[in-house]
């Protein structure tokens, strides 16, 4: 299930980006800002977004029943899945359109000082929301790079909004960038320019969040370190011969179905062979707590019973 973090990163950015939304679409009202409605737009979806991502971890909350035995935990990934369409759809579509609308035709602007006292705040509020999602985010990185953490979070809840934050602030600039030379060249079309460019960037982000929810929603394996140590922890069984096949699926972020295949030692009784799965399972579980539900496939096992039936 998502985690207390995800949470708090979810409810810090959703008071920000409503906020925001107000104040933008205030400013755009008085200055006539193209740049300024688009920013409003993308926090209002950014705002929807946030409830969405609530809706969902509430939903995969929901314990297991007989129509679906490993609970709902991926429903998280399917709301994440259905953020990132909002975010292409609403947010950059919504701001490439105002943007063409605006250099079509396009309007004067007023006195631009709303606008750059209402951007100073919102990248104020944005940047804290981003602080609070990177502070959640980084624990989970370890060793790893940025973009190698990024594919290998199974938690899409933070890392969408670390992305729909890291979209909102660098949209700001763009937005601020777009007025200020309007204003410094007497020239709106600047203004409808970086409309359109702020609709890029929702749309590139929205494709990164929905390639990643995708690959989870589909059933996404755990970790490869998850895997390797699994397989290390396999060896260390005296009745294990080889490992032959581990098989996992990310259910939740912190949610994995593992099945595991093991060749045991042939010399090894039924009772023998329950004690090693049993031991194997406790070993398992202490190292990855996230891990649920195993199977374990035992395919010496008849050979096993019968060698244990043989007169001595």
């Amino acid at each position: 299930m998502a985690s207390d973090s995800s949470n708090k990163a979810i409810y810090a950015a959703m008071g920000a980006n409503l906020a925001i939304a107000i104040t933008k679409f205030l400013a755009a009202s008085i200055t006539g800002s193209s740049a300024m409605i688009s920013e409003g737009i993308h926090s209002i979806v950014d705002t929807v977004d946030q409830l969405v991502l609530l809706l969902g971890i509430r939903r995969s909350q929901k314990p297991a029943d007989a129509s679906h035995p490993f609970g709902y935990g991926q429903e998280l990934y399917f709301w994440t899945f259905i953020v990132a369409l909002l975010v292409f759809a609403l947010g950059g579509g919504m701001s490439i359109y105002q943007g063409i609308i605006h250099l079509i035709n396009p309007s004067p602007l007023e006195d631009p000082k709303w606008n750059y006292i209402v951007l100073a705040i919102a990248i104020l509020l944005e940047g804290f929301s981003w602080i609070v999602a990177l502070r959640e985010f980084l624990p989970t990185k370890g060793k790893q790079n940025f973009w190698q953490a990024i594919k290998n979070s199974k938690d899409p809840t933070v890392l969408t909004i670390l992305f729909e934050d890291t979209a909102a602030i660098l949209g700001l600039f763009v937005a601020f960038i777009g007025i200020f030379l309007g204003h410094l060249f007497n020239n709106v079309y600047f203004d409808g320019i970086a409309s359109i460019i702020i609709g890029i960037i929702l749309a590139i982000v929205a494709v990164v969040l929905a390639r990643e929810s995708k690959g989870l929603l589909v059933g996404e394996s755990a970790a490869p370190k998850t895997i390797a140590n699994i397989r290390s922890l396999s060896k260390t069984e005296p009745g294990v011969k080889e490992v032959i096949r581990i098989l996992t699926m990310q259910l939740a972020p912190q949610e994995v179905l593992l099945n595991l295949e093991i060749q045991f030692a042939q010399n090894l009784t039924g009772e023998e062979i329950a004690l090693t799965v049993e031991s194997l399972e406790i070993k398992i579980r202490q190292m990855h707590p996230e891990i649920k539900q195993i199977f374990i496939e035992a395919k010496s096992l008849a050979a096993a019973r019968k060698t244990s039936q043989i007169p001595q």
